[in-house]
């Protein structure tokens, strides 16, 4: 029971400050592995036309992991931002199919958790220079960071989409009410993250037969290899609970209904049909307190863990293509 709450937790994908107990993970790469969840034939999957490349950023004296992908001749540049745990690998298929969705015209980056709080410098240090706009795209707590950076570039930034966005706590949600309450506690974060790094233990073709055979029957092989290479080890767990802990405390709060207001017109969402952390009445409240917004629901059952799958990786990535072309659209008239 403890193990399964561990690996609820790790898919929660929402996120917020790191721990002081967090230090720069391993990434490990394989081949890509065609797999059939989610009642798609992965056989009939698009095939990408370039591979994003990995590498680790110095931004301001923090190692950032990032996910990247060069267009010759780019007009706009798409700045992911993940969320918890911010390991980027997760969403390896996402950004090469949005690359294709959108033909090549954007270079994509991904932004791991690292240093998320030196995000802003990122963008000051590498993104600020290039006269292109930046669309922001933020997934689960991500979507909060991203509106949270668009009020800090309002003139750089031309479009920001959450995609199964974590922007206020949900009351019904069982499953945030128990991982609230291991991540309030020292003694059973501490002791959950000392089971998940036993695991990290065992032989790599082990843990790959435990975690495929457990939370990842339908998941990729990057999703699977991320799990194995970043989610078995003691600090990446500890940081886990730790942004839980912080982001919970925050999230008491709510959005900034007004700043959401004035740009609804670059503000997208899409929610998930059955998701507990951006559940439907969320998107009942932003469409009454910002009529006019543009608001979606998935209903092809991807999951708020779209990224780990290839279908699901392929859908959200045609979603957010089309809604950032129309955009580009609508401001060139």
């Amino acid at each position: 029971m403890v193990t399964r709450l561990a690996f609820w937790t790790v898919r929660t994908f929402s996120l917020f400050p790191l721990s002081p107990a967090y230090s720069s993970s391993r990434a490990r790469f394989s081949g890509k592995c065609l797999n059939k969840g989610m009642d798609v034939d992965a056989h009939l999957l698009p095939k990408s036309t370039k591979s994003a490349n990995f590498r680790l950023c110095n931004v301001s004296g923090y190692k950032s992991e990032i996910l990247e992908i060069h267009a010759v001749a780019p007009i706009m540049h798409v700045l992911l931002l993940p969320g918890n745990p911010g390991v980027i690998l997760f969403y390896k298929d996402f950004v090469e199919f949005l690359y294709d969705q959108l033909e090549g015209n954007a270079s994509i980056t991904a932004i791991g958790h690292i240093s998320h709080t030196r995000k802003v410098d990122f963008i000051r240090e590498e993104l600020q220079k290039n006269e292109i706009p930046i669309v922001l795209v933020g997934h689960s707590i991500g979507s909060y960071i991203a509106i949270e950076i668009f009020k800090r570039f309002p003139g750089k930034v031309k479009y920001c989409v959450g995609l199964y966005p974590f922007l206020t706590m949900n009351p019904e949600s069982k499953t945030q009410l128990v991982i609230g309450k291991i991540s309030e506690s020292q003694i059973l974060s501490i002791a959950l993250c000392y089971v998940i790094a036993s695991l990290g233990l065992l032989p790599v073709r082990a843990l790959r037969f435990i975690i495929r055979n457990s939370v990842a029957k339908s998941w990729s092989t990057d999703a699977v290899d991320a799990t194995c290479s970043h989610l078995s080890q003691y600090h990446v767990m500890r940081n886990v609970f730790y942004m839980a802990m912080t982001e919970f405390r925050k999230f008491a709060e709510g959005p900034d209904w007004t700043f959401i207001r004035e740009r609804k017109a670059q503000i997208s969402f899409l929610f998930g049909d059955d998701d507990h952390w951006g559940p439907l009445h969320v998107l009942e409240e932003i469409s009454k307190q910002v009529p006019g917004i543009t608001v979606a629901v998935e209903r092809e059952n991807h999951t708020h863990g779209f990224s780990c799958t290839e279908a699901g990786s392929l859908w959200v990535a045609q979603h957010v293509a089309n809604l950032i072309k129309n955009q580009t659209s609508l401001t060139m008239q």
